[in-house]
């Protein structure tokens, strides 16, 4: 049973989605890792939020670039958490992704992260401390990656 659904727009995003896929794995967070499209596939989109939060999925992670109605539409069909990533995929520097993420009509939220890979990597992590506030192993897991961050600050602060 998937804990977390990542949804990319388009298979050419994997690249820019696989740290979010690699970093759920790594704190042991049961997930799927798809493509589905708000407008060439609707209805697979639709079907894949209704399978997946009947399985036990407790957050859904989308990213889109362009247009990116992706987390809009998944918004539209749970009351799950959804958090967005929007891409970069467009002369307009992911500009117009990030304002259709984040520009959602009251009573639909979709939690906003940053472009790209980072964006990616940050879904990960805030999808995982949604889990966490019921799952004291992930949480655990969490409290246990932050600590290296911080010796990662300290030892690069020494070597300096």
């Amino acid at each position: 049973m998937p804990q977390v659904a990542i949804f990319m727009g388009s298979i050419s995003d994997e690249d820019k989605m696989r740290p979010c896929a690699d970093l759920l794995t790594e704190l042991g967070v049961d997930h799927v890792f798809t493509v589905s499209s708000a407008h060439r596939t609707p209805e697979r989109t639709a079907r894949l939020v209704s399978e997946f939060e009947a399985d036990g999925c407790q957050v859904f992670i989308c990213a889109a670039g362009l247009a990116a109605h992706l987390a809009g539409a998944v918004a539209a069909k749970t009351i799950k958490p959804v958090l967005g990533v929007p891409l970069t995929a467009s002369a307009f520097g992911g500009m117009d992704a990030m304002m259709a993420t984040v520009q959602m009509p009251p009573g639909f939220p979709v939690g906003t992260l940053a472009l790209d890979k980072v964006g990616a990597k940050n879904a990960a992590w805030l999808a995982a401390q949604i889990l966490a506030l019921h799952d004291e192993s992930i949480a655990e897991k969490l409290r246990e990656a932050r600590e290296g961050f911080k010796e990662s600050v300290e030892k690069a602060a020494q070597s300096l």
